[in-house]
């Protein structure tokens, strides 16, 4: 039989096999997106019943920043060893055993009776956390080959990935208000439970990368330079730049991740592959990731603030008043994946919604003391909404796509990192930049002045606004140096096999 009979013989089978597995993909993205879901709406979902359990359980104004950092300090640092793990041993098996763990530490956490107990689950369910969130990625990345089907998956997850922090905000809100603080951890029992049922029965435990073996000096070396590059830019927020709790942990974190550079063009079992970065245009998507996770903290956290403080809102209501943005970046995500980059490419997309977020995040400068939302905020969220979608998920497509099966649990964590990283940066930078605003309004006029507090506050989150902006308008620049020309061809030989 000649080589072509064959070739078209295994096509022919491969056609066949499709309408029956088809169905069985779509309900794997339902259960990826449900633990996705879970994962980047912890991120916020805390953040608004931060006054209640602080009320509760009695701990300081500076101990409370710690049950955010504590669930980032732990997911960040461990994202590349928990990718690992998932191309080792198997994704379902890191899927499942992320689940459980997560689902015991939030109800660890609904449980806390004192601030030290609920650190301690925060930081377990960032553990838990960096195992599930590459599994779930690379899941997507290799289950769905087909272009056209896997740039609608990726739409459903970029949109999530991007959407989520105000998901949490609104589900926050809204179990805050109705019940407790603690049902913002219990309720990732409920969650928890649909994707590990679903995980159990569709999923299956090919392990791709099973001859390999763990990269341990890598592992401590990228494990340490994440926290403490973490580490450094959370103490920015409690210490001055100047303080060496801050620039210290920076430099550590800086010489400790340039000694895993190095490493990995020596190691036999490398970590995170260097052949992963060197593609032009999965190295731009990992940059637009970073840019996107740090900018996009100017819209939740300090519109949070302004929404709840200077308009009055409650915190169900706060939570309302983003969907408007998440329902444009949903739409404009599955516009941008399946539609535009398909057929403009990157290099034209990309751009373009960084540039559209820039104009929409300079346009909410206009807020002010008297300052209504449906003219000074829902029109400039929804081109937000509408930029961003056109970034986050074509770029988390990219970052993964083209990758061998046996390090796409690596590719994910990777782009996992980026984002928690860019959060990490741009929140504990925008903070700074915002209270030096804020004092520097101050400074010469009567501080006891109700309306002078007032326009100081809104001072500090125009100031924060317009370098969210700003990191926009590099991303712009950089989008547009560094993707290659043209519509990405996917390579048949470097494609993911299917596992299910």
């Amino acid at each position: 039989m000649s080589q072509k009979t064959l070739t078209e013989d295994t096509r022919s089978g491969a056609e066949e096999a499709q309408p029956a597995a088809s169905s069985k993909r779509w309900w794997i993205l339902a259960i990826v997106a449900v633990a996705q879901l879970m994962v980047v709406l912890d991120a916020t979902i805390v953040n608004i019943a931060l006054p209640s359990a602080q009320k509760d359980l009695g701990f300081s104004d500076g101990n409370r920043q710690w049950i955010v950092t504590a669930y980032a300090l732990a997911f960040a640092s461990l994202l590349l060893l928990g990718g690992r793990i998932a191309d080792l041993f198997g994704r379902k098996t890191a899927f499942l055993v992320g689940v459980v763990g997560f689902a015991a530490a939030s109800a660890l956490g609904g449980a806390a009776t004192s601030f030290e107990m609920l650190v301690t689950a925060r930081a377990l369910q960032g553990v838990a956390g960096a195992l599930l969130a590459p599994a779930a990625l690379s899941l997507l990345n290799t289950t769905f080959t087909d272009a056209r089907e896997r740039a609608r998956a990726f739409s459903v997850y970029g949109a999530i990935a991007g959407a989520g922090g105000a998901v949490g905000l609104l589900l926050g809100g809204v179990l805050t208000d109705a019940f407790d603080w603690r049902w913002t951890l219990y309720v990732n029992v409920a969650i928890a439970f649909v994707a590990f049922a679903g995980g159990w029965v569709l999923l299956s435990n090919h392990r791709d990368a099973a001859d390999s073996k763990l990269d341990m000096p890598g592992t401590v070396l990228v494990a340490g330079g994440l926290f403490s590059l973490v580490y450094g830019f959370s103490n920015a927020e409690t210490h001055d730049w100047s303080s060496p709790q801050t620039w210290g942990f920076l430099i550590v974190g800086g010489v400790l991740l340039a000694a895993f550079a190095w490493w990995q063009n020596r190691a036999a079992h490398p970590l995170l592959p260097l052949r992963i970065l060197l593609d032009r245009n999965r190295g731009a998507s990992f940059l637009t990731v970073l840019i996107t996770g740090a900018g996009m903290f100017g819209v939740f956290l300090f519109l949070t603030y302004y929404l709840q403080l200077n308009l009055g809102f409650s915190p169900t209501k706060t939570g309302v008043a983003f969907l408007p943005m998440i329902g444009a970046l949903m739409v404009m995500a599955q516009v941008g994946t399946t539609v535009l980059v398909p057929r403009l490419g990157p290099k034209t997309i990309i751009p373009l919604g960084f540039a559209i977020a820039m104009v929409g995040m300079a346009w909410l400068t206009g807020i002010g003391v008297s300052s209504s939302y449906a003219t000074h905020v829902l029109p400039q969220l929804i081109v937000i909404g509408a930029g961003l979608g056109m970034v986050m998920p074509p770029a988390m497509q990219l970052a993964t796509g083209g990758v061998a099966a046996e390090d796409a649990g690596v590719a994910s964590a990777t782009v996992n990192a980026m984002q928690q990283v860019g959060g990490s940066v741009g929140t504990a930078l925008l903070n700074t930049l915002a209270a030096s605003a804020a004092t520097d309004y101050v400074a010469g006029k009567d501080a006891s002045s109700k309306l002078v507090q007032a326009q100081a506050t809104i001072e500090s989150y125009t100031t924060a606004f317009w370098w969210s902006a700003g990191f926009f308008a590099a991303g712009t620049l950089i989008a547009l140096a560094l993707y290659r020309r043209g519509v990405p061809q996917q390579d048949a030989d470097a494609a993911p096999v299917v596992h299910m």
